[in-house]
């Protein structure tokens, strides 16, 4: 289905009834489901419909951001921050910087004219999107211009080497929007594994000529990596295409690009597990940490990477970055525990001593952080520190919560609470390295030391 027939899909279905547009999309949906129709057609007829049933959901389409109509096509692809993108990706603060230069000089008469047309309180969605997808072309074809020119000045003047840098992956968007949105709705709403039938399918969906350049292909793959629950699996579509896992032959083909891509959003989640672990954040580095044992893993299996190669040394790269990132954190964790479940000798404790509560509650998390580490040690090349680091904290627990338990037992008024307060912490630093079972357990015990100790002393 080409542009021209999906626009007018698209007229046909928004004239349609609420109820007939509802009605359609039951049909259609079950249809798929008892394999009665063509999937390809049935869900780009359902995307369509969706679409059209999420617009009328507004009383009134928004009209009051012209560049965020204009650029909605890229909004998939957008990333946060100004650092390094790979093929396939933009940085949103680019927008801004392109869309002035649009208006100023790059495609300042058709960007006038969207504008005015767009203030039209009378206009329909229909007509709205016809406006926006104008302006799309305008720019899209300004860009173009100003990219194969001999007189590149121009780009220069958009503000920041960001934003020139990122310009002709927006043209190249905008440009090809309809095809994105074709090859997008032909493609299942999320992909568990990566078999192939998939790739089969997702070759065939890619089979449009618009799709096949080096400027939008990129985009296109980002779309399938958008619906792999492991993106890094994006590499066997590649594989696919050349017909070999050699590398050379992968990279000799437009997609080869695809184990870049890869190897690209691997490294960036190298740099969020190191930033994340320095700040003592480990909500999700359990997720961080299976994604990359699991990438790196496939990258090394399934690909035949030489050692001296580009992609080889990238690897190797990224093994030690994680490496050197994590093993002095790992090797701080036993220092962290002693600290906090050190005999005290009662000479030292006063009225006023505490255990942080908030060094307990990191210093648990940076063992829950050890004992995730020995899952993926050996792919993230930190096997000997975790093992002996994990080895040491099992040894220190459990010795150290049997002495805390002993000095309870014996301890007065005054040193009591301390004492107390230590092995409360040293029971959480159990549950997460033994279980619930054996910190229950454990608690047992000091409960009976503390209230056994208060008994003697009513007692005497």
């Amino acid at each position: 289905m080409g542009p021209s027939s999906l626009d007018r899909l698209r007229e046909f279905l928004a004239q349609l009834p609420p109820k007939s547009q509802a009605l359609l999309m039951r049909e259609f949906e079950r249809a798929i489901e008892n394999g009665g129709a063509d999937a390809a057609i049935a869900n780009i007829v359902l995307a369509e419909l969706r679409k059209i049933v999420r617009a009328s959901d507004d009383a009134t389409p928004r009209t009051d951001d012209p560049a965020r109509l204009m650029f909605e096509p890229v909004e998939p692809f957008l990333i946060e921050g100004s650092g390094a993108v790979r093929p396939g990706q933009v940085r949103r603060s680019s927008l801004m910087p392109v869309w002035m230069w649009l208006s100023r000089e790059g495609a300042q008469d058709a960007v006038r004219t969207y504008e005015a047309e767009l203030k039209n309180p009378q206009l329909s969605a229909t007509e709205i999107g016809r406006v926006v997808r104008q302006v799309q072309l305008a720019a899209a074809q300004a860009i173009e211009a100003a990219a194969n020119g001999t007189d590149r000045r121009g780009f220069n003047r958009i503000g920041t080497p960001a934003a020139v840098e990122d310009i002709p992956a927006i043209g190249a968007v905008l440009r090809v929007r309809e095809s994105l949105e074709i090859f997008g709705a032909r493609l299942p709403g999320q992909i568990r594994a990566f078999t192939e039938t998939h790739i089969s399918a997702v070759t065939a969906a890619m089979n449009i000529p618009s799709l096949q350049t080096p400027q939008a292909l990129p985009f296109a793959l980002s779309i399938v990596m958008q619906r792999l629950m492991s993106p890094w699996q994006i590499i066997r579509l590649a594989i696919s295409v050349a017909a070999s896992d050699d590398e050379v032959r992968v990279a000799g083909t437009p997609y080869g690009m695809a184990v870049t891509m890869a190897i690209h959003d691997l490294s960036r989640l190298v740099g969020e597990l190191r930033n994340d672990v320095r700040r003592g954040k480990f909500d999700d580095t359990a997720n961080i940490m299976k994604v990359l044992h699991d990438g790196l893993r496939g990258l090394r299996t399934e690909l035949d990477i030489r050692s001296d190669s580009t992609w080889g040394r990238q690897l190797s790269s990224m093994r030690a970055e994680i490496s050197n990132a994590l093993q002095s954190e790992i090797g701080s964790v036993p220092g962290r525990v002693r600290r906090l479940l050190r005999q005290r000798p009662d000479k030292d404790i006063t009225a006023n001593s505490r255990v942080d509560e908030m060094e307990v509650t990191e210093t648990a998390a940076f063992i829950d952080f050890v004992a995730t580490c020995r899952n993926y040690a050996g792919e993230l090349a930190i096997n000997e520190v975790t093992r002996r680091t994990y080895s040491d904290l099992q040894q220190y627990i459990e010795k150290a919560t049997e002495a805390l338990v002993e000095t309870l037992r014996a301890s007065d008024a005054r040193t009591r609470p301390f004492r107390y307060a230590q092995a409360q912490a040293a029971i959480r630093f159990c549950e997460v390295m033994f279980g619930p079972d054996y910190a229950s357990l454990m608690n047992k015990a000091v409960e009976v030391a503390k209230s056994g100790e208060r008994k003697k002393s009513r007692a005497t």
